[in-house]
């Protein structure tokens, strides 16, 4: 098993060296300062506070009741734990509506929470609040693809870019997001060979989730990992807890699994 040993700051710059050195990047969700601690010492790269806290700590059925207090107070505990990794944290359903409002909140983010990043869900809309945000020096990770926030819309939790309409929206959306000063791009619930395509497209790192292991970088929602996520488990999920002794193991084999492409396999992507 790999163990995390340097204690050196990822920084952005290093994140698109790992991408043209086809490294592939670990990343995992983290809600308190415990669990931030050992992930940044196993060896995880990014560490995101993701609004998923409402439905795995807080227990509501979709992430839209998570607020900004929320996501500032998990962020500033997690931020104690960390540092190796980069922080990102997630902007909350209706947190940034327009650019000043969406200012005011990622200011916070980074100034009171210690985050480092700040995510946010949305293509060809959300180019304004991007721009505004690169423009103030205010890392972005964009999202595309499964977009939770939108779940009242969408109506379900489905696999995006299946048509080739839909397949060629989603790589218009990367290419402009990245345009617009996007310093990440996150792709939830994609088939594998469009993921693969954006991210041969991009030229900053592309981190899946249920999209294939052709992306520059993984993530999972640390409780699907560990087996504790009450309810169904998506397909793109793996329970590493099943085949290790303790946590810090199943960490740490996930860690490894991503850097060797092991992981994911073909049963957790889509075509």
């Amino acid at each position: 098993m790999s163990i995390q040993t340097s204690t050196c700051r990822l920084t952005l710059p290093a994140f698109k060296k790992m991408k043209q050195g086809k490294q592939p990047i670990v990343a995992l969700t983290a809600y308190d300062y415990s669990f931030a601690y050992l992930l940044d010492q196993s060896g995880v790269d990014i560490i995101l506070v993701g609004d998923s806290l409402g439905m795995v700590i807080q227990g509501h059925q979709t992430t839209i009741p998570v607020s900004m207090e929320d996501m500032l107070y998990h962020t500033s505990i997690v931020s104690k734990g960390v540092e190796r990794a980069l922080l990102i944290m997630d902007m909350p359903f209706m947190s940034y509506p327009g650019i000043e409002r969406a200012l005011d909140n990622a200011t916070d983010a980074l100034q009171q929470a210690g985050a480092h990043m700040v995510k946010l869900e949305g293509g060809l809309d959300q180019i304004p609040i991007v721009k505004a945000l690169s423009s103030h020096e205010i890392p972005v990770c964009a999202h595309i693809g499964l977009k939770p926030q939108s779940i009242y819309k969408a109506g379900s939790y489905r696999v995006q870019g299946r048509s080739a309409q839909a397949a060629e929206k989603m790589i218009e959306e990367a290419a402009a997001l990245e345009k617009a000063g996007a310093d990440l791009l996150l792709l939830e619930c994609v088939p594998k060979i469009l993921a693969a395509e954006i991210t041969a497209n991009t030229e900053i790192p592309v981190i899946g989730i249920g999209a294939g292991n052709a992306c520059d970088g993984q993530i999972l929602v640390l409780h699907d990992l560990l087996g504790i996520t009450p309810g169904k488990v998506p397909k793109f999920a793996k329970n590493f807890m099943q085949e290790s002794p303790d946590i810090q193991t199943a960490i740490r084999t996930y860690v490894d699994d991503v850097r060797s492409r092991k992981f994911p396999a073909e049963e957790h992507s889509f075509s």
